[in-house]
């Protein structure tokens, strides 16, 4: 009797011609909250080890839609594609679906070439950092916060607290860094092909497809299976590495089997938070 091929695995095996594995990575990056996933390091690092593990793979090719959020994660992110391939010599496709901005554009510039749809939108090359202010909520219904410290900065930024010059002062010189450090990430990517001044470029401003092609952000328009099958002929096989699925493969690490009121605060304001960097970019 046979032996059933449901998943494809022994066509993939035995398959001949060109083998481009595909990783999605998206969502909003970093937000780490109970019952709510998001992109970051921890998460995607197995399918991208498995895609760049592939001997026979011709190339990979990655397909990003994230409205941005962690500097951090977004660079450890970059950073681990470029390690993976430079180690296992893979050119490395992006391909842009309704948004790479911001930190996702971050990732995109791991890419060799980036390629986007007609409607993507790209760029929003900056740093914003959002809170909210619930001082004066608090003095209305009559609610006193206590909070003791050792080290006069710890309640920086306090969002139960007034605002202090001082306080945003530094967060500003922070963003300042962090800012120049992901516009020499960019020219480093993007070399020569960028083709604006960096008052244009730099300034958060972003962009449909054509103009960020224009500008020297993205190197074509254009489609995945188009553009893999235009490099690497008709019959290139484009296998999916999916994330471990499950209940369970899902969890965020830590959290246990019961949700406590904080958590379903720290969830609600991190799904508003979420929502407001896909609203800036109308979608």
């Amino acid at each position: 009797m046979a032996r059933s091929d449901k998943y494809g695995f022994f066509s993939r095996l035995f398959r001949k011609g060109p083998v481009v594995p595909v990783v999605r990575l998206s969502g909003a990056i970093g937000m780490q909250v109970p019952l709510m996933s998001s992109m970051s390091l921890a998460s995607v690092s197995k399918q991208l080890d498995k895609a760049f593990g592939y001997s026979r793979a011709s190339a990979i090719a990655l397909v990003v839609n994230s409205p941005g959020g962690s500097p951090a994660q977004s660079h450890l992110i970059y950073q681990r594609i470029r390690q993976l391939a430079d180690k296992n010599k893979k050119k490395v496709f992006v391909f842009v679906e309704d948004v790479a901005a911001s930190g996702g554009y971050m990732i995109a510039c791991a890419g060799d070439e980036i390629i986007a749809d007609t409607y993507s939108i790209v760029g929003s090359i900056g740093v914003v950092s959002a809170s909210f202010g619930f001082e004066k909520m608090l003095k209305k219904i009559g609610i006193e916060r206590r909070v003791y410290t050792a080290g006069d900065s710890k309640r920086q930024l306090d969002a139960f607290l007034p605002e202090k010059p001082e306080d945003i002062e530094r967060l500003k010189a922070l963003q300042l860094k962090i800012h120049a450090e992901f516009i020499a990430l960019v020219k480093k990517s993007r070399g020569k092909r960028i083709n604006n001044d960096d008052k244009t470029l730099f300034n958060g401003e972003y962009w449909l497809a054509e103009q960020a092609q224009e500008y020297g952000l993205i190197d074509g328009v254009g489609d995945l299976r188009g553009t893999l099958q235009k490099r690497f002929g008709k019959n290139v096989a484009t296998p999916l590495i999916a994330p471990p699925s499950g209940f369970l493969a899902r969890r965020l690490p830590g959290l246990s089997g019961s949700i406590m009121p904080d958590d379903w605060a720290q969830t609600t304001l991190a799904t508003l938070e979420e929502r407001a960097l896909w609203s800036r970019y109308g979608l």
